[in-house]
């Protein structure tokens, strides 16, 4: 978690549920790759072909309110986004994201001073987030070492996994 995350900025609005971010009409499977097939495709039919791996997600309100389903994380983490920053997220969402090592940062000012496409940079481990692009720097709360870790991991099967020698 030492190295900074760079991706280019994906931008969505307020209230982003889970059923906009992977369908109901794909969960009858749980394969990683399929679901990101479909990430986003109600909201950004131009997602799933377009985002690069290490892209970040910038969102406002309650990202990821909506049904508590796991997929939801699965497809973002899955599609190749790094970290997803949103103003606040859904209480589930935000326990689903950690679970699977979905690396996620509340911070308000971010959203209203970036664009699609914009150039971002996240160090996790100092909490630090930077719009290249405007040359705007911005603070978040870091997460305690331990999630760190389980996020570094990759979940919390990993981390488990992991911490009793399996």
């Amino acid at each position: 978690m030492n190295t900074p995350l760079v991706g280019n900025c994906w931008k969505f609005d307020d209230n982003v549920d889970t059923d906009v971010i992977i369908p109901a009409r794909y969960l009858n499977t749980s394969e990683e790759s399929e679901l990101a097939k479909h990430c986003m495709e109600d909201i950004d039919t131009t997602f799933a072909t377009n985002v690069k791996s290490g892209d970040i997600i910038i969102a406002g309100e309650n990202f990821g309110c909506g049904s508590s389903r796991e997929h939801a994380p699965i497809a973002i983490k899955a599609s190749g986004i790094s970290v997803v920053i949103a103003k606040s997220f859904a209480r589930i969402f935000f326990r689903n994201a950690i679970n699977i090592g979905l690396p996620i940062l509340e911070n308000r000012e971010i959203f209203e001073e970036s664009e699609k496409g914009d150039k971002i940079s996240v160090d996790l481990k100092n909490g630090i987030i930077k719009n290249i692009t405007k040359n705007k720097t911005y603070n978040c709360e870091s997460f305690p070492v331990e999630i760190q870790e389980l996020i570094q991991q990759g979940g919390l099967v990993n981390y488990t996994k992991k911490k009793l020698g399996v």
